[in-house]
């Protein structure tokens, strides 16, 4: 089978998405740790904060796969928006049934048939024309609609590669037992290989490192950390030179030191240089491509914030002034920053960690956001 023919971008600094390693930087060992996980029966547990680059790294690899191995298969799910077990069976049906689409016609016809019983409903996407799946489950039937799931994959006589991103949102499940639920449907599943990738550091290291949870020590445990300031300095020159440009050295370390090396950001703001910029080497230029990044969300955040109370939002600008606060209820922040008294900021604190607003590191407490960070010092 010949091998399909790399996409060529206009603009090389790609931030939503993926698109080939061309336009991937490095992550090598990172890959490579990875692929030997999955290659050798082991599942991999992949932890970061968010916008530092598991997606992406997670696609790279299912790249590597695919290029390595012509008859697998590997689904994707984000389940950061699910709230219940029938949330989790619906969106993993889904990318079943959609992986299944994308394949020939005898594979397709043997999923659809396995899925009849969830009545899948297929429709073309308005924009792009490709199909699109909804699927319906019945609540009391989501355990067993699962565990036929896990069955179904098992049966294919295919390695299946299966990535659960932001898994520890199962926590926030009201239906009691669902890790015990899952572990036990999946260590019996073969053929299939998990990743499961996680934002919220303290609760997934519980979920994988106690003894006293389902997971524990089901998975190798892997922590991804920025990207190497140098190795990407090198990545992103490249691309300027490429088109007889040129961005400093000094300029990129300015942004990578501003965003603490979180890729989501910087490939946003390198989005914009690229494209405004040929040569790019002073402050000016990579202000004004921060700004056009927050204008764009200008809109989203002041609809975000006007849902939070006044304790809560003058607690959010206090953060993003001061940018990492190790103790925010010491009565030096308290005053600095004409905050309310110590519980009242913990109240807020709880909400705005809850809604993922505010972070905590080993540090301190950051905003999660960089972007709204630099809008809520602005206004």
């Amino acid at each position: 089978m010949a091998r399909k023919k790399k996409k060529v971008l206009e603009n090389p600094f790609v931030y939503q998405g993926y698109e080939n390693p061309n336009y991937f930087c490095d992550r090598m060992e990172e890959t490579e740790n990875v692929l030997s996980a999955l290659r050798n029966g082991r599942n991999i547990t992949l932890i970061s904060p968010r916008k530092i680059g598991k997606t992406g790294l997670i696609n790279h690899a299912f790249y590597c796969i695919k290029e390595q191995e012509s008859d697998v298969i590997c689904i994707y799910i984000d389940i950061f928006s699910t709230n219940t077990l029938q949330d989790f069976v619906e969106m993993i049906s889904k990318a079943v049934i959609e992986d299944a689409l994308s394949r020939e016609k005898s594979f397709m016809t043997k999923v659809l048939d396995f899925f009849k019983g969830l009545r899948p409903t297929i429709t073309p996407d308005l924009l792009t024309g490709m199909p699109t799946v909804s699927v319906s489950v019945v609540p009391v039937q989501a355990e067993y609609t699962l565990k036929s799931i896990f069955t179904h994959l098992e049966s294919l006589n295919k390695r299946v590669y299966l990535a659960i991103d932001e898994f520890q949102q199962i926590t926030e499940y009201p239906e009691k037992g669902t890790e015990a639920l899952l572990r036990s449907y999946i260590q019996f599943v073969h053929n299939v290989r998990f990743i499961f990738s996680g934002s919220k550091k303290h609760l997934m290291e519980e979920m994988f490192c106690s003894p006293q949870r389902p997971f524990y020590q089901s998975t190798q445990i892997m922590e991804l950390n920025p990207l190497h300031e140098e190795i990407y300095f090198d990545f992103a020159n490249r691309f300027f030179e490429a088109k007889k440009g040129s961005i400093t050295r000094e300029l990129f370390h300015s942004l990578y030191q501003r965003f603490d090396g979180y890729t989501w950001y910087i490939q946003a703001v390198m989005h914009r240089l690229y494209e405004q910029e040929k040569h790019v080497s002073t402050e000016s230029q990579l202000s004004d491509a921060i700004l056009f990044q927050i204008n764009t969300m200008s809109s989203y955040y002041q609809t975000l914030t006007t849902f939070l109370t006044d304790n809560q939002f003058s607690l959010l600008k206090a953060i993003a002034s001061a940018r990492i606060v190790p103790q925010p209820q010491s009565m030096d922040f308290i005053l600095r920053y004409s905050l309310p008294n110590a519980s009242s900021v913990k109240s807020a604190l709880e909400v705005l960690t809850k809604k993922d607003l505010v972070y905590h590191t080993s540090e301190g407490y950051i905003i999660y956001d960089r972007f709204m960070g630099l809008w809520l010092c602005r206004i």
